[in-house]
């Protein structure tokens, strides 16, 4: 139902309590006018000397209660200064709220002149003056304010509006739960449209945060009842418009998830609002999610009579393969066209030092290019010119036998610009464009590749000159194209730049910030050289890079605020240990103001030299993960213990082990700070607790219900106890989210977090029309361990399956079914075996092996492959097993043929167990291939132990020095004597170089 005209005016007056949706927190929003002589009647009164005292600072603020401020005379009140809100906020903020709070904020902010309230709320949207928030006060603040503001005259029109929002309300604004009042006391849509309106104007100047924040509270006023939008009747003049997005959400609309819009309205009415020209023109200037990009597109493109040709540009790039697969040639090109002129360049950013990958292309993206190319038989230049980036497409098949190497040739300026080219496809590209005669010799026929440069192999870019890498690593729009490379790729580009630039400063002012991650730490020890901390600030590093630097960047910055989070990452005892306390206090409060994530031991050295001559009396100051090392009593001089639990929720707990006793002690603590006698957990203090929620036992969550669910979305892990507790509570359906047959895509994202844990008997009842649209966003958005995902289909796919001797006719495998990540929902492993042609499986296999099959289904696809190669798999088919590798046994892999170091880099990214790894390393040597770089890199520290005596003295020293660096702690001794020697003649020229030295030799090497 709609909401009535009641007026803005009742924004806050609402007589009881009510709750924000899917909470149980509940929120007392006092309607006025106030009986002062009631109200007033049991709270002790206040003279106005000790008024005058609080103001002039010579009483505290906290000296008397809220109440007695209220019930003062106005006019003792007038006598504050702007601060007094701050100091007043300050002192209420550590205490539990009494219903009657909203009463005496009503009466209290009636009482002030209105020049003082707005220089105190001027005052109060400072952060730095007023310190953190409380949600529950800013509630009660807004109740009074927004009823002394409706007093002035024409309160809620655009001009005061805009004159009060952005200094002076927005603070509280921010807080989705002031909206809760809106709908339930039936305030007009008409008002509501009013606010939405100077909301709007003051989006671009908000921070990511507070746009959803007000988000949230839109939408929860916004919500219809499944039947209806609010805001919305045709029949009804004032609310007949369709431009609904724009009045009720406005910019906020880029907020909006697939779910939130299904809860606005049905599909029918949601198509109507998506074809008006006013919503059109919002959309067409927004950054939307992509998944809502692509179903606002598909609310336009579901119209029989659509034209695409009418469709925004900015639109194009989200278009579904059923919005194309009526088009003709000619159709099909100028589509192409668009999403090449519109969506590859708001990809990459060419021609600057902040150039950054483009994002990974989607299921539909590759199948809406596959139906543009498959559209034509033959491609010669001017088809391949004119498909740009639909030429992505392009299968296997139709590279080999479609495209001539001439054509591919002179097609080579359009190519190497297409975006999300797979490895396969790009090594095919680069084949035959080698096979028409192409050279690459210098940096300019390297970088003239562009996106194919990831189907050159490491050997070949080894073989060129190193000027020749740096020459190609400057030239625009290169650098942006190495993203889809291949690690063994990068590791070689950075060896071959690395030794072009010869010193560690050169090496950081050359090397492009996406590759600075795979320099090897060694190369990054500067010894007498001074490091250009700017450069060192724009690039991203490891924790291990940043630690051989960071004494090198001490002795030259004296200013910590100016180092990047990367820098400061890199934090060791052994770099500060020499600083004196200020200083390093100084440094710890930079690593809190660049919110700098740190581990366990970097953690444990801080607190040790912070609170070296005492616990200090700021320690908000520092690192919150500082708190998983202190006491409630050790914050005591900063705040109180709710402060102190509220900030350890909002830590890293993850960083202690969970079964450890100081992280059960956190936990302790904070249940007796909160006062939660027994196991049952309101919402409130669930999110006071934060991620000290993910601790609490299976009997808290069976007795909380569904009020710790949302913060368990938020945890990493899981006890067994805690997963059978969650589902229980889950499967009963007295959540605010209800069973789950009654779920919605919202419902969906807000639990995403528990989705992995979620089993048959919960799966099964989720509406399939719900759950497999959410899946194909979930899956490429949020990528969870392949095991995770196929339980996830072992639970979705049928437990009564026939045997398919046949394909079933609705189970044909199309070029569009494989390119579908969630494939293996569609299909039994009966039907698998049935349906899917081996050569399909090889032309699609750097994808397929990485969807999440379930074993059963990955031992089709194997037998598939074992039908097509039974003298063993090719080098493009080992590289791409994926999970297929583990079905491989001893016997199959004494069939392969490993002739490159690049092929043996597919180890890392399948992870193999040990014994087939060593297998396969001992197979790749016997073959005489060499333990060259890329070999050692592929073996990395994972598999450094399975090494024989023999294999490990066949490692060059100085091959040891260029790879990246090994951890052989976990080593049997025998391997460490064999590496240590040689470790140290590798980096004889460090020595003298402390404490680099001692960190490029891995502590595990001198054990």
């Amino acid at each position: 139902m709609a909401p009535g005209h009641g007026g803005l005016g009742l924004l806050l007056r609402i007589g009881g309590l009510m709750a924000v949706a899917g909470s149980v927190a509940t929120y007392p929003c006092t309607s006025g006018p106030v009986d002062e002589a009631a109200v007033c009647a049991p709270v002790q009164s206040v003279s106005e000397e000790t008024l005058l005292k609080i103001a002039r600072g010579e009483s505290s603020p906290c000296s008397i209660a809220f109440g007695q401020y209220a019930c003062a005379e106005s006019a003792w009140l007038q006598v504050f200064k702007d601060d007094f809100l701050a100091s007043l906020h300050s002192c209420l903020s550590s205490i539990p709220i009494s219903p009657m709070d909203y009463t005496y904020s009503i009466l209290f902010f009636s009482k002030l002149q209105t020049n003082l309230l707005a220089a105190a709320l001027e005052s109060f949207g400072n952060p730095v003056s007023r310190g953190p928030l409380s949600q529950e006060w800013n509630v009660i603040f807004f109740s009074g304010i927004w009823e002394k503001l409706l007093q002035l005259p024409e309160a809620t029109s655009p001009s005061v509006l805009a004159q009060w929002l952005p200094k002076r309300l927005q603070p509280f604004v921010v807080n989705p739960k002031v909206f809760t009042c809106l709908r339930t006391k039936n305030t007009s849509c008409e008002r509501f449209h009013k606010l939405v309106a100077s909301l709007n104007g003051i989006y671009p100047n908000l921070t990511a945060e507070d746009q959803k924040n007000i988000y949230k509270g839109l939408k929860y006023y916004l919500k219809g009842d499944g039947s209806k939008p609010n805001c919305y009747n045709a029949p009804l003049p004032s609310q007949s418009t369709t431009a609904w997005f724009a009045n009720y959400l406005g910019s906020y609309l880029e907020h909006a998830i697939v779910g939130d819009l299904q809860l606005f309205a049905d599909k029918r009415t949601l198509q109507t609002f998506a074809r008006d020209p006013v919503n059109l023109q919002l959309v067409s200037n927004l950054s939307l999610p992509r998944e809502t990009a692509v179903y606002y597109t598909s609310l336009l493109t579901s119209a029989p009579s659509f034209q695409l040709a009418s469709l925004p540009d900015r639109l194009v790039c989200y278009l579904s393969p059923s919005a194309v697969s009526g088009l003709d040639r000619q159709d099909a090109l100028r589509l192409a066209q668009r999403i090449t002129k519109n969506c590859v360049s708001s990809w990459i950013r060419i021609g600057t030092r902040e150039e950054g990958p483009a994002p990974s292309l989607t299921t539909e993206e590759r199948q809406v290019a596959s139906l543009l190319v498959n559209k034509f038989d033959r491609f010669p230049p001017d088809t391949l010119n004119a498909l740009g980036q639909a030429a992505v497409g392009l299968s296997l098949s139709q590279l080999e036998n479609g495209v001539s190497n001439g054509d591919l040739h002179a097609s080579l300026p359009s190519l190497s610009r297409v975006h999300g080219w797979d490895a396969e496809q790009a090594r095919t590209l680069v084949s035959k464009l080698l096979g028409s005669g192409y050279q690459i010799s210098d940096g300019r026929s390297l970088a003239a590749l562009g996106s194919l440069v990831a189907g050159v192999s490491s050997s070949s870019l080894q073989s060129l000159p190193p000027d020749a890498i740096l020459e190609a690593v400057r030239i625009p729009g290169f650098v942006a194209q190495l993203e889809a490379a291949p690690a063994a790729l990068k590791m070689a580009l950075v060896e071959k730049i690395a030794s072009a630039a010869g010193s560690p400063v050169s090496l950081v002012k050359h090397i492009p910030n996406s590759l600075a991650i795979y320099i090897p730490k060694s190369r990054l020890a500067f010894g007498d050289e001074k490091p250009d901390v700017q450069e060192l600030n724009q690039k991203l590093w490891s924790r291990e890079q940043a630690a051989m630097f960071f004494n090198d960047v001490l002795k030259v910055e004296s200013n910590f605020s100016r180092l990047s989070p990367s820098v400061l990452q890199g934090f060791t005892c052994a770099a500060a240990n020499e600083m004196e306390t200020e200083r390093f206090q100084q440094l710890a409060q930079a690593m809190k103001q660049k919110n700098v994530k740190l581990g366990e031991d970097q953690l444990s050295c801080l607190v040790k030299r912070v609170t070296l001559n005492g616990i200090p009396k700021d320690l908000d100051d520092y690192p919150k993960d500082m708190l998983l090392f202190l006491s409630p009593s050790d914050y005591a001089g900063t705040g109180s213990c709710q402060q102190y639990v509220r900030n350890v929720g909002e830590a890293n707990i993850d960083l202690l082990q969970r079964d450890s006793p100081q992280r059960k002690q956190l936990l302790s603590d904070a249940l007796a700070c909160l006062n939660i006698p027994d196991t049952g957990v309101s919402e409130e203090h669930a999110e006071v607790l934060g991620h000290l929620v993910c601790d609490l036992g299976e009997e808290y969550i069976r007795s909380s219900g569904g009020s710790l669910l949302l913060q368990l979305n938020q945890c990493q892990s899981f006890t067994p106890g805690q997963e059978e507790a969650i589902r229980d509570v889950i499967r009963n359906g007295s959540t605010p989210f209800g069973p789950p047959s009654k779920w919605s895509a919202s419902t969906l994202h807000e639990l995403r977090g528990l989705f992995h844990i979620f089993d048959r008997s919960i799966l099964q009842k989720i509406p399939q029309a719900v759950l497999t649209p959410w899946l194909k966003s979930f899956v490429h958005d949020l990528p969870l361990p392949r095991e995770q995902l196929a339980a996830m289909v072992q639970n979705l796919l049928p437990s009564r399956r026939k045997r398919a001797a046949e394909c079933p006719p609705d189970k044909n495998i199309t070029e569009a079914v494989v390119m579908d990540e969630l494939m293996p929902i569609y299909y039994t492993p009966e039907e698998l075996q049935a349906c899917l042609q081996g050569v399909t499986l090889v032309e699609h296999l750097a994808q397929m092996s990485h969807y999440p099959f379930t074993d059963q289904q990955l031992a089709v696809l194997k037998k598939k492959l074992d039908e097509l190669y039974p003298n063993g798999y090719p080098d493009k088919v080992i590289r791409n097993l994926g999970a297929i590798a583990s079905l491989v046994t001893f016997d199959e892999i004494k069939k392969w043929n490993l002739t490159s170091a690049d092929t043996l880099a597919f180890l890392p990214s399948n992870e193999p167990p040990n014994d087939q790894a060593a297998f396969i390393i001992t197979k790749y040597i016997s073959l005489g291939n060499p333990l060259n770089v890329t070999a050692l890199n592929a073996i990395g520290t994972r598999y450094i132990c399975l090494l024989t005596e023999p294999q490990l003295q066949m490692i060059d020293p100085d091959t040891l020095k260029r790879a990246n660096s090994l951890d052989p702690s976990a080593c049997p001794q025998a391997t460490k004597d064999i590496l240590y020697p040689k470790a140290k003649q590798a980096f004889a020229d460090k020595r003298s170089q402390l404490p680099a030295y001692y960190l490029v030799l891995d502590t595990g090497m001198m054990s």
